[in-house]
C-alpha cells in the first residue's frame, strides 16, 4: 500500500493528536470467515503509521492479522485504516521496543528478560 504524500502529514498529526492514549481498539477479521472482530491493545505511533506488539503470538488476533493484512485502528474518536506487517527487522524492533519502553513502563521487568515482545507489526496508516 502506497500512501499519497500529501495525505501522510495529515494522517501523522492526527496520530499525534492520539498517541498519549493508552489503547486502540484494533478491528481486525476473521482468517476463515472474514467475519470482523475488536480488541482492545496497547499501541505506539511514530509519524504516519502505528506500531501493535504482542507478548503471546498464540492470540486469535495475531493469527488473524497475518491471514489478512487490513486492520483498522479506533483511537478515542479517531478512527485509522491500514495494513499491517510483522516486524522482522532487528533495527525496526529494536524501534518498537524503545517506543514500549517509553509508552508503558510497566513492560520494563518483560522487555529486561525477553529483550523484545513476541511478535510485533508495521500498521501503515491511510486516510479512512
Amino acid at each position: 500500500m502506497t500512501l499519497d504524500p500529501q495525505t501522510t502529514p495529515a494522517l501523522a498529526e492526527r496520530l499525534a493528536r492520539v498517541q498519549s492514549k493508552l489503547t486502540t481498539v484494533l478491528t481486525h477479521y476473521g482468517r476463515k470467515s472474514g467475519k470482523p472482530y475488536r480488541v482492545t491493545i496497547w499501541f505506539m505511533a511514530n509519524g504516519d503509521h502505528a506500531y501493535l506488539s504482542t507478548m503471546n503470538m498464540k492470540r486469535q488476533w495475531v493469527a488473524n492479522v497475518l491471514a489478512n493484512h487490513k486492520v483498522s485502528l479506533r483511537i478515542r474518536d479517531e478512527l485509522f485504516e491500514g495494513e499491517l506487517t510483522q516486524v522482522t527487522d532487528p533495527q525496526e524492533m529494536r524501534r518498537v521496543v524503545k517506543l514500549m519502553k517509553r509508552k508503558y513502563p510497566i513492560t520494563l521487568p518483560y522487555l529486561w528478560l525477553k529483550k523484545q515482545p513476541a511478535g510485533a507489526f508495521r500498521v501503515q496508516l491511510s486516510a479512512p
